[in-house]
């Protein structure tokens, strides 16, 4: 591998562990991921340092954690927190960029409301939103060069919201093909700037980053029917009770509508949610098959990760928000060092904010001091790691309206402290569904 190996970072957002056949799901089809976590390294203990995007997404282009570089809350849900990073924020890409790297970026941004890529030392187009912006010039313009209608969706989902009125958005069927979805045209922008790179041989860095599985599920026909939802098991969370549970909890579970759905109408959403995810694995394995082709996959070191998880129905809520349960806080990440190890399963604890400093590690640099992650590195290469992290820290400050939390993770416990409500402590070990808060427990 070259002393400069490229980097490409293909990130998804809102993607549950269990959603992948990697990590034990034995219905999904994810080939692509599979694929890489058998050339790889497949970490089993990955968690974000804030289950929401905007916040979790700044902290992997600063490499610092949200309550430092206090963008705290997506700015479409803003409830008084900055919406913009500092005009002087260095960024890894700052700093690959000046140490010779081409840096680019392809995909879903979602850090701050109008400073795109370009301000943060990455090529590439800024759309901009928590979700698919379906009517962004370049994606109009991609439809209309292949005579691909315009983006439409049909059969939408909607729950029913406690006062009687129609629920958000949760899943629908987009008329069109597979290949006038946006996941499929940001595949198709990446590869086209991954033949730029290629050409102007010089080392890169690219991320690709799709919008899904995020809800809503607007996907074909032939992803919304994949998976027979007869087959499809329910999350042993969906008993939650919320008996010794913050109330906020209860009342996100209403905000989604969870009761207003059947059990069968459950199985229909998690298999529209898993075929979502079988749609993104096959732009994943468009990207590293034109790698492949261009002749870079030797030289190339490759990450897939997300930046949060999700509920789908787990401990009966939707989408992320103030519970910190692993549905949410536990995340996927897979990564193949050309030359590193194989077919490896690693259990050390790691975090999205381990992901920066990795970057600039094989690219020769040094972790800047203020980074709160640690080169994952050594770890892809077998090499010694010693005095790593024992626990997880992670926070969130809001969605929708204030709420602070932190929680502290070990490999048997979890802590979460809610200064607005009841503590939680959940024993993993004999609870790792975390039904159970052992809180007021003399026991604990």
């Amino acid at each position: 591998m070259a002393e400069q190996p490229n980097i490409l970072l293909l990130i998804t957002d809102q993607q549950r562990v269990d959603s992948l056949g990697c990590y034990g799901n034995p219905m999904v089809r994810t080939p692509a991921v599979d694929g890489l976590a058998e050339q790889g390294v497949r970490f089993t203990q990955a968690f974000t340092p804030t289950s929401i995007c905007t916040p979790a997404r700044a902290s992997l282009i600063t490499g610092v954690l949200p309550f430092q570089h206090k963008l705290l809350a997506n700015f479409e849900r803003n409830v008084g927190y900055m919406t913009e990073l500092p005009a002087d924020t260095v960024s890894f890409g700052h700093r690959l960029r000046a140490a010779g790297y081409n840096v680019g970026t392809v995909g879903k941004w979602h850090i701050g409301v109008a400073r795109g890529p370009a301000e943060f030392g990455f090529d590439g187009l800024h759309y901009p939103g928590w979700g698919e912006p379906v009517h962004h010039p370049d994606y109009l313009r991609y439809l209309d060069e292949h005579g691909y209608d315009h983006f439409r969706v049909s059969g939408e989902i909607r729950g029913r919201f406690p006062n009687g009125q129609p629920g958000n958005a949760i899943g629908g069927i987009f008329e069109g093909p597979v290949e006038a979805t946006f996941s499929y045209f940001l595949a198709e922008r990446a590869i086209e700037l991954l033949e730029r790179y290629a050409a102007e041989q010089k080392p890169f860095f690219l991320a690709c980053q799709w919008f899904g599985p995020h809800l809503p599920y607007y996907v074909p026909a032939a992803y919304a029917n994949l998976y027979d939802p007869v087959e499809v098991p329910l999350p042993p969370t969906m008993a939650e009770t919320f008996a010794g549970k913050p109330m906020v909890q209860r009342h996100y579970a209403a905000h989604w509508s969870f009761d207003s759905f059947s059990p069968e109408q459950w199985q229909k959403l998690i298999a529209m949610y898993w075929g979502y995810a079988t749609l993104i694995d096959e732009q994943v394995g468009r990207v590293l098959a034109a790698a492949a082709r261009l002749g870079l996959a030797g030289e190339t070191a490759t990450f897939f990760a997300s930046d949060h998880g999700a509920f789908v129905g787990s401990h009966r809520m939707q989408d992320k928000g103030p519970a910190m349960y692993d549905d949410t806080y536990h995340i996927p990440l897979v990564a193949h060092l050309p030359g590193g190890r194989r077919h490896a399963v690693e259990d050390r604890f790691v975090s999205l904010v381990d992901l920066p400093p990795t970057f600039l590690d094989l690219a020769g640099l040094e972790t800047p001091e203020t980074y709160a992650g640690r080169s994952l590195a050594p770890l892809l290469r077998g090499e010694e790691a010693p005095g790593w992290r024992e626990h997880i820290l992670a926070e969130f400050h809001g969605h929708h309206f204030p709420y602070p939390q932190r929680m502290i993770r070990t490999r048997t416990h979890k802590l979460v402290i809610n200064p607005p409500d009841v503590n939680e402590l959940y024993d993993l070990v004999d609870d790792p569904y975390e039904l159970v808060n052992r809180i007021d427990d003399p026991a604990c």
